[in-house]
């Protein structure tokens, strides 16, 4: 390993605040974790696609983030999808940077072409490049007719001009080996660090009522229908002990969960917000939640579950691929088989006995920035006493 007398340079390559999502809140994340031993930046991508072609193009550059990036991190803002002028702009930021590690956050292809040019601009002045997935390739993108086949094109090209990859699960890893071939290059399994920057002070429950909570976009794979009929197949006696609420987007034309939200039999213990809501709005609600549900029927990660575990909460999950691997080691997790309205139900009953703790977050950003500091190739000065 190469040592030196200054500090590491790594620029963290994501999304921007203008088309807001989970992952514009992790990279924001990343950045300040790695702040603290790194000089650091981040070059953002800005639009991520043309704005007709985006589930939530209602809310495109509308303020819903209250993250903002930390003052030591220098941020390019940022690569259109469409290049011209930003690419150019983006490539003299970066060579200005010079940095010795460029670490590409991935979740879509959407970003595969600005991805591979930004790549080989640093290999070209010797940086090293890690890309690190949060998911292979959206689930609606993948139904988009040739999306998949044109992702996988250029992600094989993309993965040639890196030197190492991280994932978030085992789970994942061996997704990853499916599909590319990464024969003697390394794969890190660093779990999801913490989405702290959402830690509030709990309110409790006035009455009693366990109050449930699912959080995030309304898409086919959340499985919200599942958890609504297990939600009515409460009895009334049982059913007035809960409320349940649902906070969300709908995308991919996922609207069955909300057209059973309407003729729920318990509706009046249901409430809906059909909406993509601001950062301090997600505070309020995660303050007035005594359980996070999530009845996932895949999925890698899961920003809300990482807020629920910042926040110690208990959570109701389905067992399945990355989400149950994030929260093995979390003691306030009950989890159950996906698509099994019976478990659910069972479920909602353990989960009962899981409120008014709180439990412990295993997580840190503590395993990220080491991980990424190791794929650096240069040791970290020793802070002076």
């Amino acid at each position: 390993m190469q040592t030196s007398d200054r500090r590491p340079r790594v620029c963290v390559v994501g999304p921007s605040w203008l088309f807001t999502g989970g992952l514009s809140q992790y990279t924001c994340r990343l950045a300040r974790a790695l702040a603290e031993e790194t000089e650091v930046s981040a070059l953002l991508m800005r639009r991520l696609l043309p704005k007709r072609l985006y589930p939530g193009r209602a809310r495109v550059g509308a303020k819903v983030a209250s993250s903002a990036y930390d003052p030591r991190v220098e941020v390019y803002d940022g690569v259109d999808w469409y290049w011209i002028p930003s690419l150019l702009g983006g490539l003299r930021w970066l060579r200005r940077r010079h940095p010795d590690l460029v670490v590409f956050q991935w979740w879509t292809g959407t970003v595969a072409h600005s991805y591979l040019v930004l790549a080989a601009a640093a290999r070209s002045f010797g940086a090293k490049v890690v890309i690190e997935f949060h998911e292979l390739q959206d689930t609606g993108e993948a139904k988009v007719p040739a999306t998949q086949a044109y992702t996988g094109w250029i992600l094989s090209r993309l993965v040639r001009r890196a030197d190492s990859f991280i994932v978030h699960s085992a789970y994942d890893r061996s997704r990853l080996s499916k599909l590319l071939d990464l024969t003697g290059q390394p794969v890190a399994v660093v779990p999801h660090g913490p989405f702290d920057q959402y830690a509030v002070q709990h309110a409790p429950s006035r009455d009693g009522t366990v109050r449930l909570l699912f959080f995030g976009l309304i898409r086919p794979y959340k499985g919200l229908e599942y958890l609504l009929s297990a939600f009515d197949r409460l009895s009334a006696q049982e059913v007035a002990g809960f409320h349940l609420t649902v906070v969300g987007e709908t995308w991919e034309g996922c609207t069955a969960p909300i057209r059973m939200i309407e003729r729920a039999e318990h509706r009046d213990r249901i409430t809906l917000v059909n909406r993509y809501v601001t950062d301090d709005e997600a505070k309020h609600y995660f303050a007035h939640a005594d359980v996070l549900v999530l009845p996932y029927l895949r999925c890698s990660a899961s920003g809300p579950l990482h807020i629920a575990m910042s926040n110690g909460l208990p959570v109701l999950m389905s067992r399945v691929g990355g989400l149950a691997e994030a929260a093995r080691d979390y003691p306030g997790a009950v989890m159950v088989e996906p698509a099994d309205v019976d478990a659910l139900v069972a479920g909602l009953r353990t989960v009962r006995g899981r409120v008014g703790g709180h439990y412990r977050d295993p997580h840190s950003w503590r395993r990220n920035v080491d991980a990424l500091l190791a794929c650096s190739g240069q040791d970290v000065p020793e802070a002076a006493p």
